[in-house]
């Protein structure tokens, strides 16, 4: 370290009053050509895909690059031997790369998901066993808000190896609910029951609702309905579906049943009752 800043030392003895003029006149003409760059930048970001939260931070990237460059080329001009600065800034980094390495893998996994555009703002997601519609794609941290309007806010980096379920990228989502009902109720009454709750005007009649037998339980038999909703209005129809189940059995006379244990008692061999 030390022979690298000796060098820089040395290296500023070589700056020369006499091309101070051309180090003015090459560092107005280099803002000049980082302006245009930085148009040219910003015109390519509003015809991309990339989230909007990406554009602030490409743009500041980029401007830093340039501004370093045209810094290192002006020292150049002046007669200023760039390479122990170039030496010395290259060791500065590395050992601020290793005391931050967690917070560049996030911010690395942040334009992982800007470039791959797994989800965007707004879309109700799953990540990492966490659901909730996402808030914000941030440079280190996803935050989501769950449907209970709790924050949450998930590593990049995280959210990169994780597995991500997103649920409103195809415009419907689609419901199941499964229902018990007892051995003694009609298969038919059961089936049109739950086709009725599912027969409202919110729900997606292409695919139209599925109902079935699904399987036979210890207590119960057990029914499946499926129906499609649009993402705005998924959990309006879902509890809509649900009560009107209900409301159906009961109208139809169906049992919902629940486990339930018979106990017989029998009266042991050869005692006589008194």
């Amino acid at each position: 370290m030390g022979k690298i800043i000796d060098d820089i030392l040395k290296s500023l003895g070589g700056f020369a009053l006499g091309n101070f003029l051309p180090a003015v006149i090459l560092t107005l003409a280099g803002m000049a050509i980082i302006k245009i760059a930085m148009r040219i930048v910003n015109a390519m970001l509003r015809k991309s895909k990339l989230e909007k939260a990406a554009h602030s931070l490409i743009r500041s990237v980029v401007r830093t690059v340039l501004l370093v460059l045209l810094g290192l080329i002006v020292a150049s001009s002046l007669g200023v031997d760039v390479t122990g600065i170039v030496a010395l800034a290259s060791v500065l980094t590395l050992a601020v790369s290793l005391s931050v390495q967690d917070l560049l893998t996030n911010v690395f996994g942040g334009f992982t998901l800007l470039y791959t555009h797994p989800f965007a703002t707004g879309d109700y997601v799953e990540i990492a066993g966490q659901s909730g519609s996402v808030k914000e794609i941030g440079l280190t941290y996803t935050k989501l808000i769950t449907p209970d309007n709790k924050h949450v806010s998930i590593p990049n980096s995280a959210v990169v190896s994780a597995e991500i379920v997103n649920y409103t990228v195809g415009g419907s989502r689609r419901a199941e609910i499964k229902i018990s009902a007892s051995y003694d109720a009609p298969v038919e009454a059961v089936l049109q029951a739950l086709t009725d709750a599912a027969d409202l005007e919110a729900v997606e009649k292409d695919p139209a609702p599925f109902v079935a037998l699904n399987g036979y339980g210890d207590h119960a038999m057990e029914y499946v309905l499926r129906f499609w909703s649009k993402n705005e209005v998924y959990w309006d129809n879902y509890f809509a579906v649900m009560r009107r189940i209900k409301e159906n059995f009961d109208a139809k006379g169906i049992e919902m049943t629940y486990p339930h244990l018979n106990v017989h008692l029998d009266k042991p061999r050869g005692v006589e009752p008194r």
